[in-house]
């Protein structure tokens, strides 16, 4: 499976517009050769390089879940709110909208990592209720066996001086 956007290529520096710095707008995305069998998609958006907690977890910038098993692709720009109309659901670590990157002038570009997951499932699990912490934990549980296929793709940010 891979995973695409046209704002920048794999590893490449995140333009200023997906950022906290700009207009905070989610990046087109497309994803192609799914496997059969799919009944939905859930995607997570973190900075690998911003640990928190006791160092074993880090932030999470946009998670979606029970995206449309028929789906290959999400515009630029997905609305806010917790449940999209087609049922997918979205959080991030302020809020149920894509959280730009943000990292820090000083020091080295942080990676932002999509992460897609092609699911044999549906995931039950409320975008609302739970902090965005044990939210993301409960997807991942609820993933665990279910998971037919992955793409990653990766962008480069940090604020300007």
């Amino acid at each position: 499976m891979t995973l695409a956007t046209s704002a920048w290529p794999d590893a490449g520096p995140i333009p200023a517009r997906y950022s906290q710095s700009g207009d905070e707008v989610s990046p087109p995305l497309a994803w192609s050769s799914v496997p059969d069998g799919i009944v939905s998609f859930a995607l997570i958006v973190h900075d690998p390089d911003a640990a928190t907690g006791n160092g074993t977890d880090d932030i999470l910038h946009w998670m979606l879940w029970n995206i449309p098993g028929e789906a290959r692709s999400l515009p630029e720009g997905v609305a806010q709110g917790s449940q999209l109309p087609d049922n997918t659901r979205q959080i991030s670590v302020s809020g149920p909208y894509y959280r730009g990157p943000g990292a820090p002038a000083a020091g080295s570009a942080h990676h932002y990592t999509f992460e897609l997951f092609a699911l044999d499932t549906m995931i039950d699990v409320q975008a609302v209720g739970a902090s965005p912490a044990q939210t993301r934990a409960a997807v991942l549980a609820a993933m665990a066996g279910h998971v037919r296929g992955k793409a990653v793709y990766v962008g480069l940010y940090k604020r300007p001086q």
